[in-house]
């Protein structure tokens, strides 16, 4: 064992992970905002614990020297997705990208393992600026769906505890809940579709919601009282209204009017200035 300062040998990693978590999520946003849809369902980082680098290294014969080069997930990132189509086009997305460099790719939901495990990783070269200059430090990139990610959680922590192998009749059942999983997967990409038209409905009439009870505030600010009062107890019939029939045609019409009068005031104000 040496004697490194680890703290310090993991800065680099550590930085590695919150940079690249910033921008997975800064691209989930764009890509959201461009599209109405993001293949990215959320985003998560992790460096390696050091027992989990010692115990990887002496089950690679990685020497603690090469650490650095032998060992390539210290920095690690999961991008979920909702479905499995997604992942192909995140990884795509990351190919593209001009602030790291893809090194391989490793493909276990075409070619799934043994256990049942399914995920997309990519071993990429990411530049950090350190103190003393820029280092380049291995990540990698595990891209899966809900369902793969559950899976593997679970098949993580009873590896952990049987350290000796599962038992058979485990293994077993974790290969039954892995076909399952992807049984799953492949339910929701057959009716992709009709979950991203709810899922755009949804988010839609949150919007309006939001932007009605937004404006009526601002009246207030234009000593519109009386207009905001009228407003919002016309939105309080109809909200009471809508949790029966969820119909949004009132409230959107509500905010037809309200955007009106604060047209109209804002026009009126202008003119008298």
């Amino acid at each position: 064992m040496d004697g490194r300062d680890w703290g310090l040998f993991l800065l680099p990693y550590e930085q590695a992970v919150e940079e690249l978590k910033v921008k997975f999520k800064t691209m989930r946003a764009e890509l959201k905002k461009r599209e109405e849809y993001a293949p990215i369902e959320f985003v998560t980082g992790r460096v390696k614990r050091i027992s989990s680098i010692l115990e990887k290294a002496q089950r690679l014969s990685v020497p603690m020297d090469q650490l650095e080069n032998g060992i390539e997930d210290i920095a690690g990132i999961r991008i979920m997705c909702q479905f499995v189509e997604d992942i192909r086009r995140v990884a795509e997305y990351i190919r593209k990208r001009k602030d790291l460099k893809v090194l391989y790719e490793k493909d276990y939901i075409t070619n799934y393992k043994e256990s049942g495990y399914r995920s997309f990783h990519m071993i990429v070269e990411y530049p950090v600026q350190t103190a003393l200059g820029q280092k380049q430090v291995l990540a990698e990139i595990q891209i899966r769906t809900l369902a793969m990610n559950f899976w593997a959680t679970i098949e993580h922590s009873l590896s952990y505890k049987y350290k000796e192998g599962l038992p058979g009749e485990m293994r077993r059942r974790l290969q039954k809940a892995a076909e399952a999983a992807a049984v799953l997967d492949n339910e929701m990409s057959s009716i992709r579709e009709e979950i991203l038209e709810a899922q755009k409905k949804f988010e839609d009439d949150s919007n309006v919601t939001s932007r009605v009870l937004t404006l009526i505030h601002q009246l207030y600010f234009y000593h519109l009282v009386n207009e905001a009062m009228e407003f919002q107890e016309r939105f309080n019939r109809i909200w009471l209204n809508q949790n029966e029939n969820r119909d949004m045609e009132d409230m959107k019409e509500l905010l037809d009017d309200v955007q009106k009068l604060m047209k109209a005031y804002r026009k009126e104000d202008s003119q008298e200035d």
